[in-house]
């Protein structure tokens, strides 16, 4: 049984965009099982793997604070002297060309004060893997150029947990007796391991629908705390006017059969485009008159559309690696002007987007910290989510 765990004392190493070199496997599909207790994360990973690189090449995971139970390869256990964990990879030497990997870890969301990878705050589970935190959840090839099917078994406790979210569509829900139960989703279209999400909690659902271009009818659920029930109906609105836009101006319909949307307050980003399961922090979901100003409105508005506009410009066609950033968001930022400008003002919004390229992005473009919107290294790249990437990156490809 051994704990992985990141090289805390060595200095991060810069990464270069020249060294890129595709991974020597490639997942097909990913079956991963969640019992989510209090105490702690049993997480169990089937995954179909295909060798693309070199003859003879061990397969090298990556994986950060993650307690190892078992590792197995088409079935058979492998012992301790079978694989091996140094730092934060998992290395499994002598594997075929074609087969399934089976790991069971554990970790502990309730101690995991990162909030990435799968956390639990204010008694919600919640996860964030952009960048690289997925890695957190278990043993993967923790990159954007790796592109799976995902189904996803949760199982908890049915009083303290009555939602139970993750990507895709929902498939099947059982009572298992003894308070537990357990839900299974399924993403058929593959995505990289950034845009995995789970959610697991008390929480109250908004629902909608939204008819698409060519007849399906798409669920839509709002999941808020309990308190912000009547907060909600705004951003349903924008999701569907969000949709409707997509489908008239670039053609894009939604292609599963539901898109839920959760807004909790302990989420360290603005909001994230998880594939089917966007997480929002409550500030881009949650308006009321009685509370919200115009611009309130319109920062909804903006958010929800931004986020689903993802769907397409950077979920169905994603970054072969992370130097590649600007051009999921940068475009998707894009996306987002235009459709504000349609559902408002386009001078007014097109005064809004210079101001913010002026004051921020200017002062970052002629400071110590500037960069292209296409690096050649980095060191960290949770550090390059920057003006120059989103609004920089938005206007070159406004120009193009």
């Amino acid at each position: 049984m051994t704990v992985s765990t990141p090289h805390d004392t060595d200095a991060p190493q810069p990464k270069f965009r020249k060294d890129y070199l595709p991974p020597n496997f490639m997942v097909d599909s990913v079956a991963l099982e969640f019992d989510l207790e209090e105490d702690g994360t049993t997480v169990r990973a089937q995954i179909e793997m295909v060798r693309e690189g070199a003859a003879g090449a061990p397969l090298v995971l990556k994986g950060e604070d993650l307690e190892t139970l078992s590792v197995a390869v088409n079935g058979e256990a492998r012992s301790a002297d079978g694989y091996s964990v140094s730092g934060d990879e998992l290395t499994i030497p002598d594997v075929p060309d074609r087969f399934t990997l089976e790991t069971t870890v554990r970790i502990h969301p309730e101690k995991n004060t990162s909030l990435m990878g799968l956390y639990k705050s204010s008694g919600n589970f919640c996860t964030q893997c952009e960048a690289e935190g997925f890695r957190r959840i278990t043993w993967f090839l923790d990159r954007p150029d790796v592109m799976a099917t995902y189904r996803v078994t949760l199982t908890a406790d049915r009083a303290k947990y009555p939602v139970l979210l993750s990507n895709g569509n929902r498939i099947s829900e059982e009572d298992l007796g003894g308070g537990k139960y357990r839900v299974v989703w399924e993403d058929p279209f593959k995505k990289p391991s950034y845009l995995f999400a789970l959610v697991a909690g008390d929480l109250h659902c908004h629902r909608g629908d939204f008819k698409t271009m060519t007849g399906r009818t798409i669920e839509l659920e709002i999941y808020v705390e309990h308190l912000d029930a009547d907060k909600c109906e705004h951003a349903l609105g924008s999701l569907q006017r969000s949709m409707q836009w997509d489908e008239e101006v670039f053609g894009r319909e939604y292609d599963l059969d539901l898109f839920n949307i959760v807004a909790v307050s302990d989420f360290n980003m603005g909001a994230m485009e998880n594939k089917g399961l966007n997480v929002f922090n409550t500030k881009y979901v949650l308006a009321d008159p009685e509370t919200a100003t115009d611009g309130d409105y319109d920062g909804v508005e903006g958010v929800i559309g931004h986020e689903y506009f993802h769907n397409w410009s950077g979920n169905r066609v994603t970054c072969r690696d992370w130097f590649q950033l600007s051009l999921k968001e940068g475009f998707t930022v894009l996306r987002d002007q235009l459709f504000s400008a349609d559902m408002g003002s386009e001078p007014v919004k097109r005064i809004e987007d210079v101001r913010v390229l002026r004051g921020v992005q200017f002062p970052e473009d002629s400071g110590p910290l500037a960069h292209p919107i296409r690096p050649d290294s980095y060191r960290e790249i949770s550090n390059f989510y920057t003006s120059t990437i989103y609004n920089k990156g938005a206007e070159v490809i406004r120009m193009m």
